[in-house]
């Protein structure tokens, strides 16, 4: 099938040739003794009209003397006349009159042709000379042996003179050449042999080589072949068009290896992995080999040290994977091409082995081009080529910068993020509790999990916090949100929630003052960048009692709690929580239970339980499952809970705090109700030092005997009902006093002529601690005393 139906024949002969040209033979006379049929095609007239006729009658014009005179003359000569066709047109024609004068009647040949039939050959004509002579295209002839035949002018200069090759196979031009183009068979007899065979041309093959005339540049050509056949369609052989595109590939491959690396250098923020993502993309399509090497302080995520000198240390960068990377020590002299590089910032080209390497066969040539960002050295890339001789060229050197513009921004952001990873986790270090307490009230057990892996901080947060009386303060929160932000907004709450709790408020009054706290953050004019996550912050806070067993807590918008008694019975509380904090709409509710020894609490958040592919319902229970092998060490516990999360990134941060309830024994705790008489005092010193004795503490009894006697004085002269004494033996020696007043004391510097004033100024002095709780029937005041 002709591959183009719709093209123009194409006519090699000259329109004057006697085999296409329009003949007639004139006499001496000027008369016209001979018409061919070619001449009758040409202006048809037919043979009966013009013979024995004076030829002057075809013309348009009456040139008769012009007639004549090429009619006379002596040797051929041409010129263009306009002839009159049957039809009544005028066309203009080369004509050529040759003398025949020793042949008797017949004096001139006449040969005529259509101008523009003429020119257009002409044209042709000049084209082909013009490709076989100054085209940039190379034009190759093969025989059907696929042997040389004949080569353009542009093949010449290829080859280094194309006659040298002439009877040669193809494969002899260019020996050590291959194709790069892989939609054909990449050998070129195979594609020779296709074309030949089929008939059907191969166009757009790209050919990489070294051109005989050129051997030190390796150049990319543009390859097309097509058959030769002869007017019987039988193969003479076939052409190949070769155009050599070396700066157009080269061009399209640096703006490729500039888009891939636009994809890929710097998409990780990870140094160690930017380092290799840069020598992925620069090997093997700009050099054989990419070496980086970055400053110990870029590595860590501090700024890179300012002036980077020649001889400065680096470290280099091994390995691909976070499991094969490893460093080495490197340095430059001061007066390598690397110091030389880093000193002027510029990128420099050395042909010799890098300093303390020995030169081998296969070392070439390196390009050193330092990492700059931000005006700062951040390190230096090494390309290096050994299997190519081609030394780098001006234009690699500048894509060379370029890749190392971009693998210098993405080392610097990694830095930086590395730098903030670092401060976020020790933000989060000092906001979270590194350990807890140990409390005879409570063992305890927790995990935390961020769902922002990358960054590793989150708005939960967890507590202990110690309280008067062995009692301890739980607390766990949500603050809405990932990151730095959230995690400064989980500080400062967790933080107030420490302060509030210290005040011994109870846990509804906690949530309430919280809540009024978190409102003001939320305002609009708070420009302190944290209202936002301030928004979604829930929380639950609880006490609870080893003496009595009595835990009470409230929630702000937070899952209760979870709580396994001793037995391993799960029990769920059917009070729902209250509103989160910030909305300032209803008011919180305390909830009270009673626990056992060896109960288990679990206090968690949302992530804990609740996923994008579960339902929080379905995570409670799974987490109330594990809660039933309560008895199991609370660390076990804890791992148990957090496996049966979904696999896979989490949605949300994930906190749980385990709590196994203890009970003081009564013989720990010493009660003694007095009437509020003054002459009680002598006996709640007595019965302190006698119960002192009894548990071992007779050191502590002068100090706890006037301690006591302090606070149940000031209790005894406000109060207007009986008096409570508790001592209590924990880790500490705990002597609370509670009456039915509910004012506050308030410890004062007594001037030198008071009668009192002084007793709690003593307590102050000869206790850890103390303070004033209040109760639904007065208040407590209580002091800790150090055992020895």
């Amino acid at each position: 099938m002709d591959r183009f139906p719709h093209a123009a024949d194409v006519e090699f002969h000259s329109p004057l040739d006697l085999s296409r040209a329009a003949a007639a033979v004139l006499d001496a006379e000027g008369r016209i003794s001979g018409w061919g049929s070619s001449a009758q095609r040409l202006l048809g007239h037919p043979s009966e009209d013009v013979l024995g006729r004076p030829a002057a009658r075809l013309l348009a014009a009456d040139p008769g003397q012009r007639l004549s005179a090429l009619c006379k003359a002596d040797r051929a000569r041409s010129t263009v006349l306009d002839l009159s066709c049957r039809d009544g047109r005028t066309l203009r024609a080369a004509v050529t009159f040759s003398p025949l004068a020793h042949l008797g009647t017949a004096a001139t040949v006449v040969v005529a042709a259509d101008l523009a039939a003429l020119r257009g050959w002409e044209a042709q004509l000049a084209l082909l000379q013009g490709m076989a002579t100054e085209s940039a295209v190379g034009l190759t002839i093969f025989d059907t042996d696929m042997r040389v035949v004949w080569g353009n002018t542009s093949t010449d200069l290829e080859l280094g003179g194309v006659a040298q090759y002439v009877g040669r196979p193809a494969a002899d031009l260019f020996p050590e050449g291959e194709f790069i183009s892989r939609h054909h068979p990449p050998d070129e007899d195979q594609i020779m042999e296709h074309v030949l065979t089929t008939g059907e041309p191969i166009l757009g093959m790209h050919y990489r080589g070294r051109a005989p005339a050129d051997p030190g540049r390796e150049h990319v050509w543009s390859c097309s072949y097509h058959r030769l056949v002869d007017a019987r369609g039988e193969p003479l052989g076939l052409f190949e068009e070769s155009l050599d595109i070396t700066d157009r590939y080269r061009a399209q491959e640096r703006l490729s290896l500039l888009v891939r690396a636009g994809k890929r250098i710097g998409a990780s923020l990870d140094v160690r992995r930017t380092a290799a993502e840069l020598a992925d993309v620069a090997v093997p399509q700009l050099a054989d080999e990419v070496l980086v090497d970055l400053p110990p302080a870029v590595i860590e995520g501090r700024q890179p040290p300012t002036g980077s000198a020649p001889g400065h240390s680096m470290l280099r960068m091994h390995g691909r994977t976070p499991e094969e990377f490893r460093t080495s020590p490197v340095s430059y002299p001061p007066a390598s091409p690397q110091a030389m590089s880093l000193a002027t910032s510029r990128p420099v080209v050395d042909a010799a082995a890098p300093p303390g390497e020995r030169a081998s066969a296969g070392h070439r040539c390196s390009l050193f081009v330092p990492l700059l960002a931000r005006d700062a050295v951040v390190g230096l890339a090494t390309f290096r080529r050994s299997s190519n001789p081609d030394p780098f060229g001006p234009e690699e050197q500048t894509l060379a910068v370029e890749l190392a513009e971009r693998a210098a921004v993405g080392i610097d952001n990694a830095r930086r993020y590395t730098s903030q990873h670092v401060a976020a986790l020790v933000l989060q270090r000092n906001l979270l509790p590194q350990h807890l307490p140990a409390q005879s009230a409570v063992e305890v057990a927790y995990r935390y999990l961020p769902a922002d892996s990358r960054v590793g901080v989150g708005g939960d947060w967890f507590d202990l916090i110690p309280l008067s009386g062995a009692r301890v303060g739980l607390t766990v929160g949500d603050v809405v949100g990932h990151g730095v932000h959230a995690a400064a907004t989980m500080g400062r709450l967790r933080a107030t929630v420490r302060t509030l709790a210290l005040l011994d408020l109870d846990p509804a009054e906690l949530l309430t003052r919280l809540d009024s706290l978190v409102a003001q953050d939320s305002e609009p004019h708070a420009d302190d960048g944290l209202g936002d996550e301030a928004l979604g912050v829930t929380c639950l806070y609880a006490i609870y009692d080893p003496v009595s067993g009595r835990c009470v807590w409230a929630s702000a918008g937070h899952p209760p709690p979870i709580v396994a008694d001793a037995n391993g019975s799960v029990a769920l509380s059917s009070l729902a929580p209250g509103p989160p904090l910030g909305l300032g709409s209803l008011p919180y509710e305390n909830v009270e239970l009673s626990l056992s020894s060896g109960s288990v609490v679990a206090f968690f958040t949302d992530g804990v339980v609740e996923d994008r592919r579960t339902d929080i319902d379905i995570g409670i229970d799974r987490l109330a499952h594990v809660l039933t092998w309560q008895r199991c060490p609370l660390e076990e516990l804890c791992d148990r809970a957090l496996s049966t999360l979904p696999p896979g990134p989490q949605a949300d941060d994930a906190t749980l705090l385990l709590v196994r309830t203890r009970r003081l024994a009564h013989g720990q705790v010493a009660d003694l109700e007095l009437p509020p008489d003054p002459a009680m005092v002598a006996r709640a010193r007595t019965d302190t030092e006698r119960q002192l004795a009894d548990w071992g503490l007779s050191d502590l009894s002068f100090t706890a005997a006037l301690v006591v006697s302090e606070l149940v004085t000031n209790s005894i002269r406000y109060a207007t009902g009986p008096v409570l004494l508790r001592l209590i033996k924990d880790r500490s020696l705990l002597c609370e006093v509670s009456d039915n007043a509910h004012t506050a004391p308030h410890l004062r510097r007594a001037r030198r002529d008071d009668e009192g004033g002084r007793g709690l100024f003593l307590v102050a002095q000869m206790s850890q601690r103390w303070g004033t709780r209040y109760t639904a029937s007065g208040k407590t005041i209580w002091a800790e005393l150090a055992v020895p």
